[in-house]
């Protein structure tokens, strides 16, 4: 089953796609060099950006019958530089769920997001004194209490070292697999597109060669 389809898309005079297919409920990696158009991409996924030309489906529908904010509520971008709010920890965690209209969730449901992101931290430390890397994953973790179909990730482990990186990402992984998610995730590690992914877009001057390769 097919999550998001690109026909003859061009963004940005980054981008030229004559046509990508992005599986639901897997793991795909997007890789390639600086430039190659890899947040480009992951942009257009999350209607951050526009094509100049061509056209973009999520599940099935195209872009133009989604209203934006439908289309983020489903498809929950975390970008590379974490995007964090004032507050405790809980109150982090829960405004996206607030900015979704959502229905807040338990501490437990929140403890189980940080135990899920390698952060075990109690839900009223204040957010601001975080490390880089706990605050990446603090946006992460605030993601996934969102439950959205699909999590856009940018980098999601750049801030972390190869071990907490590798720990994250096995939660991770077996998490949105048990849930049926999809996740696309740009990454710069070799390492961790060839270990938790299920298919792998290799982008190069901003064209994807191929539709994304299997990992076996």
């Amino acid at each position: 089953m097919t999550l998001f389809r690109l026909k003859e898309v061009s963004a940005k005079g980054v981008l030229s796609i004559p046509e990508l297919t992005i599986p639901a409920n897997k793991v795909t990696c997007i890789v390639g060099e600086s430039g190659s158009g890899k947040t480009t991409l992951l942009r257009l996924l999350n209607q951050l950006d526009s094509p100049d030309h061509g056209e973009i489906w999520f599940d099935q529908r195209p872009s133009n019958e989604i209203d934006p904010i439908e289309w983020r509520r489903h498809a929950v971008m975390v970008p590379q530089a974490p995007i964090l709010f004032k507050g405790t920890i809980k109150d982090n965690l829960q405004i996206g769920l607030s900015f979704a209209g959502k229905p807040e969730a338990s501490d437990e449901q929140l403890a189980e997001a940080l135990r899920l992101v390698c952060l075990e931290k109690d839900l009223e430390q204040d957010a601001a004194n975080l490390s880089g890397g706990e605050q990446q994953r603090l946006a992460l973790a605030r993601a996934i209490v969102m439950n959205p179909a699909a999590l856009l990730l940018d980098e999601p482990t750049s801030a972390l070292d190869e071990d907490t990186a590798d720990m994250v990402m096995q939660r991770l992984t077996a998490f949105v697999r048990k849930r049926g998610m999809t996740v696309v995730m740009i990454t710069h590690s070799r390492h961790i597109a060839d270990t938790y992914a299920d298919s792998v877009i290799e982008m190069k001057n901003g064209v994807p060669q191929g539709n994304g390769r299997d990992v076996q």
